[in-house]
Parts: structure tokens; C-alpha cells; sequence
């Protein structure tokens, strides 16, 4: 039989040694990146045991009747090592299910953590999830390039990066997270009416906790930033969290030259880069001049499903 534990702080180091040794867990799952905006989700993450052995992790937080996995992050369902098997995962699901049910929650919005993400196979749990009538309500589009294959920038991208090449436009990684962040909310106040997910001092935060996977790539000529991309580095995914330019960097061709050299340069070496998502009303509205703008660069899509379970 499996056991279903409630995380608490005696558990964290348990939690990020399984999460380092996982085939589908990534930085964002371990508790210090969790924490950064605990003061905003309560936490009601599971450790589930097995025979007295840790073989999964659910990252969550509990909203009025439902829990999340996990609200706070981009992605979050049950984290498991290469142990894990069919059969197992289907007992996993049953103490999730029962342990969830006997505290008085009516729902499970799951999150699956997206196959590029994976460094074994782990469908264990999209099954788990068909077998307990889970229902599917949104499916995001991220535009993905498999750095194995071929370039396949369009005509349009190829100028660009040559034209930011004649104008000197130099590539360096930086720290100056305050002066980008504030380059991003002007972008997207501008163009949505929005603010960025995470403050400077959030980022900054982030980035001192995880330099290893937590990156900036500025574009610059002078002292000017000109663009920049924010990536989040995983064992197979090298992941734009923010990307942007100046009306000045559009003009040159600083973005499209700053992300040549990370595809070429800085990221040969893994499996895939990932542009984000363009779709949003839950997965209904799909961007076009976003998605066609990634594409034009050679990706092509990887979906994210979210499920919801019914308690």
C-alpha cells in the first residue's frame, strides 16, 4: 500500500534530494524556489511512501475546496525517479485520491509537467489520470526547437541576424535583472496591459538561490541594452522566461541575433529550447503574431495539458 504524508518544513531536505534524482523534476520543484511566494499559496504538497521508501511527490496548495499542483508554478504533477512503474503510479493516485477526499476537498486541478521536461520516459501519470476519469479543460501551445535538427530560421530571421551582426550588436551574459525587469513591464504594459509574473527583486532573489539555472543574456551596443532573454536552464530544456527589446533593439535585429547565439552558442548542447507558450483564455485564444514570430525561428509546438479531477 502506498501512504500519502502533508509536506512540512522536516521534509525538506528528503524532498529536494528526490527531486534532484527524479526523471521529470526540474529546479522550479525544490522547496527554496517553491518558497519565494509561500506568504501567497498554503501549501498541501504530498511525499508518498511504499514500503517505508519515498517513490513520489505531489507539489501543491490547497484554494477553498479545491487543491492545485501547484498554483504557483508553471507546471507541477506527481514527481517520480526511474523506479516508478504502472501498477505503482495507480497505487499513488488511490492514496492521493483517498488522502484529498477524507479532508474534505471536491476537486484536483493537476498540472502535468510537459515531456520535454522529462529525462525518462513518465506517462505513468497521464494514465493514472484516464483511468480516474480526469477531464482535460486547457492545453496550452509552447513553440519548441529540437536543437538536434537543422536551423530552420525564415528568410525574414536570417536578415535580421545578419543585419544585427553589420551593426556590432555584441551578446553578454548579465546580472543587471533590475534594468531588464523594468525593460519587460514597460513591454508588456505597453502591448497587454500587464505586468510581469515575477518583480526585479523576485527575480534577483531566484537567481542568487539557482545561478546555475537561472540565466540573463543581454544585447547591447554601447552602453545601451538592446534586448535581452531571461532563461530557466533544466537538465534537457533551455526555457525563455522573458524575452524583449527596445524599439531601438527591434530596429537592429538585437533579439534576433541574441537568440541565434543562444541556439548556437550557449545551448547547442541540450535537447530543446523552449519560446513559451502563446495561448491564453485557458488554451481557447491562440496568439497568432506571437506563435508566428517563434515559428519563424523554427519551432514548432509541444502542448501542456492541465486535467481537473472531480473528489
Amino acid at each position: 500500500m502506498v501512504e500519502a504524508v502533508k509536506y512540512t518544513p522536516e521534509h525538506k531536505a528528503d524532498w529536494d534530494a528526490f527531486v534532484a534524482g527524479s526523471k521529470n523534476g526540474t529546479f522550479l520543484l525544490h522547496r527554496a524556489y517553491m518558497a519565494y511566494h509561500a506568504d501567497r499559496f498554503t501549501d498541501h504538497s504530498l511525499l508518498f511512501y511504499r514500503k517505508n521508501r519515498l517513490i513520489a511527490l505531489l507539489p501543491a496548495n490547497e484554494a477553498g475546496q479545491q487543491v492545485q499542483s501547484h498554483g504557483g508554478l508553471t507546471y507541477g504533477g506527481i514527481i517520480s525517479d526511474s523506479r516508478m512503474k504502472t501498477p505503482v503510479m495507480l497505487e499513488v493516485f488511490e492514496a492521493m485520491l483517498a488522502c484529498f477526499r477524507e479532508q474534505g476537498f471536491r476537486k484536483i486541478i493537476y498540472k502535468t509537467i510537459p515531456p520535454i521536461y522529462h529525462q525518462l520516459p513518465a506517462g505513468e501519470d497521464l494514465y493514472a489520470l484516464f483511468r480516474h476519469g480526469a477531464t482535460l479543460y486547457r492545453r496550452d501551445a509552447s513553440s519548441v526547437i529540437d536543437l538536434a535538427q537543422p536551423a530552420l530560421y525564415d528568410r525574414q530571421r536570417r536578415w535580421e541576424v545578419k543585419k544585427a551582426r553589420q551593426a556590432a550588436v555584441q551578446v553578454v551574459v548579465s546580472e543587471d535583472y533590475n534594468r531588464f525587469m523594468q525593460l519587460e513591464q514597460e513591454l508588456l504594459q505597453a502591448k497587454y496591459g500587464k505586468q510581469p509574473v515575477h518583480t526585479a527583486a523576485e527575480v534577483t532573489l531566484l537567481a542568487s538561490r539557482f545561478p546555475q539555472n537561472i540565466k540573463l543574456y543581454i544585447a547591447t551596443k554601447g552602453e545601451a541594452m538592446l534586448a535581452g532573454v531571461l532563461l530557466y536552464e533544466t537538465a534537457t530544456v533551455a526555457h525563455c522566461q522573458y524575452m524583449g527589446a527596445t524599439a531601438a533593439g527591434k530596429a537592429s535585429g538585437a533579439l534576433d541575433v541574441l537568440i541565434d547565439h543562444l541556439l548556437t552558442v550557449v545551448y547547442p548542447h541540450k535537447k530543446y529550447f523552449n519560446f513559451g507558450i502563446s495561448t491564453e483564455d485557458q488554451g481557447k485564444y491562440l496568439n497568432e503574431g506571437l506563435i508566428r514570430n517563434k515559428e519563424s525561428y523554427g519551432a514548432r509546438t509541444v502542448v501542456h495539458d492541465f486535467y481537473e479531477i472531480a473528489l
